[in-house]
């Protein structure tokens, strides 16, 4: 059990700083300003369920499409680790808000035209939350995973979709009180934050590189 709490917390420490989830928040409370709480409720509940489905796929559908287009583990390592790294550099240096990102814009459309349109999946989840950088870094998770890693089968096999879904239940929870946590650390908390999330990412993605360069060299006939 204190194997697969620790496998449950490294996979939080990866993809929580990749989901961020008070940058849904701001962007969720951008969009659905004219939404009632009913309609806020179930728009958290559907963002949450379509975040564990996309990881659900990328996890267990990531390794058939890599098979499919013969791409080998470092080079999945190091466009991961090019992802992550832009990503991070995004949230470093902001150019764009993201309620002004383009998905954001055609939701905004869509709202004043119709004010029941779904933001669940687009940009909820996807981008937002499971976005390329979420799903580079599943995929390659599973590869290393299916190559040999130090936990047990059991564990490896039980902690992927656990840990799929307390990513969906924070996110839930967040949005849930998303106007709560706005007034508690403020448009400038979230920034901060997202900045320091933003580091942790190019050091990850760094990271991801080197161990993609390093996996080449191993493995590059003498």
């Amino acid at each position: 059990m204190m194997e697969l709490m620790q496998a449950i917390g490294l996979g939080l420490v990866v993809l929580l700083p990749l989901a961020n989830p008070l940058t849904t928040v701001a962007l969720f409370l951008g969009l659905a300003g004219n939404m009632n709480k009913q309609a806020r409720d179930r728009t958290a509940v559907m963002a949450s369920m379509n975040v564990f489905v996309i990881m659900m796929v990328a996890y267990y559908a990531g390794q058939v499409v890599m098979n499919t287009f013969g791409i080998s583990i470092p080079g999945l390592r190091i466009a991961g680790g090019l992802i992550v790294g832009l990503i991070g550099f995004r949230m470093l240096f902001p150019q764009q808000k993201a309620h002004e990102s383009p998905e954001s814009r055609t939701k905004h459309e869509e709202l004043s035209e119709e004010p029941e349109a779904n933001i669940a999946f687009v940009p909820l989840a996807m981008p937002s939350t499971a976005g390329p950088g979420t799903i580079a870094m599943i995929i390659s998770s599973a590869s290393t995973i299916q190559h040999g890693v130090d936990f047990t089968p059991w564990v490896v096999m039980v902690a992927p979709p656990i840990i799929f879904a307390l990513v969906g239940v924070i996110l839930w929870a967040s949005l849930r009180s998303s106007g709560a946590i706005m007034r508690l650390v403020g448009k400038s908390g979230i920034e901060a934050i997202s900045r320091l999330m933003g580091f942790l990412l190019v050091c990850m993605g760094v990271q991801f590189i080197i161990n993609g360069v390093i996996e080449i060299i191993k493995t590059w006939p003498a």
